[in-house]
């Protein structure tokens, strides 16, 4: 795929500027300073990005809603390193919560599902809603995607929050970025692909039905 300019940008805001403005800090602020300098770029970009869409999407979300947790967290005298893991601290909650949502009759990721179909077409909610009281298969996928991204989030907040304890600062902050980017990156590939298999055996069902 050609590479979008803003896709570039925002690579760099999230990858380049936070270990920069770590390192420009650092020799006037101090390793606590230098770390909250680093979540200034990620946070200018969201309200940006707000500003000029006027909406927020999900990896803007993770991001403020991490660094939020992480400062809260040390104005209550957590560590410094805690703000290593402020996108992870978040993912990690938002997989727990997936996680969750399998004891539920309806798991999360069919409400993101219908709301996803009811964006896309005229009657989809109802449409969607009646696929998932018909069709056992449906029910089997969206708890099998529910439990897979739940796994991969925590997965990835368990990773992330080892490396940010035992890592250098320095070494985190360049690493850890493509290591998020990896996990969500594997969990759409892996969501997509699903989906199209799940469709397949859908067009197919009907013909095998009327075969015999």
């Amino acid at each position: 795929m050609k590479i979008r300019a803003g896709v570039v940008v925002e690579l760099a805001v999230n990858l380049v500027l936070p270990w920069l403005a770590y390192r420009l800090a650092l020799p006037h602020w101090g390793e606590l300073g230098a770390l909250y300098a680093s979540a200034v770029p990620p946070v200018a970009w969201s309200l940006v990005e707000f500003a000029r869409t006027r909406r927020v999407d999900a990896l803007s979300i993770v991001v403020l809603l991490g660094i939020a947790l992480s400062i809260v967290l040390m104005a209550l005298g957590g560590s410094p390193r805690l703000l290593l893991m402020r996108e992870s601290m978040a993912s990690g909650a938002v997989g727990v919560v997936f996680l969750l949502s399998l004891a539920m009759q309806r798991p999360l990721t069919f409400y993101l599902a219908r709301a996803t179909v009811a964006r896309k077409e005229e009657g989809g909610a109802a449409r969607f809603e009646g696929m998932w009281n018909e069709r056992p298969g449906l029910r089997r996928s969206v708890r099998l995607m529910t439990a897979v991204w739940g796994l991969g989030l925590t997965g990835e907040n368990a990773l992330r929050s080892w490396l940010a304890w035992h890592w250098p600062v320095e070494r985190f902050l360049v690493v850890s970025p493509f290591i998020g980017y990896a996990i969500y990156g594997a969990l759409t590939v892996w969501t997509f692909m699903y989906r199209k298999k799940m469709q397949r055996r859908a067009t197919a069902a009907p013909t095998a039905a009327v075969g015999p």
